[in-house]
């Protein structure tokens, strides 16, 4: 699933091992992703295969931080419906 709004693209997809929000500006990208089970902290890191930046029990604040990497406010943040229940 893709969506992209105020000049953000925001992929949706699932692994075997995680459910990932790839979110991508220009050359800046952020990535929220959760273990496929879903019921963990969210990580955020500055890649698909970067390494973790930070932990976070809600999706607000993983978002918030993925909003900060990208340079843009957390409501320019594109998330599709299936990503919106990310988060514990």
């Amino acid at each position: 699933m893709s969506k992209t709004d105020n000049d953000v693209t925001a992929r949706y997809y699932e692994t075997e091992e995680e459910r990932v929000l790839a979110f991508e500006r220009g050359e800046r990208t952020a990535v929220v992703a959760q273990n496929s089970d879903g019921y963990a902290m969210v990580m955020v890191r500055p890649s698909v295969d970067g390494d973790e930046l930070e932990r976070y029990y809600g999706f607000d604040m993983a978002l918030d931080h993925a909003a900060e990497l990208l340079g843009v406010r957390v409501g320019d943040l594109p998330v599709p419906e299936e990503a919106s229940d990310m988060g514990m």
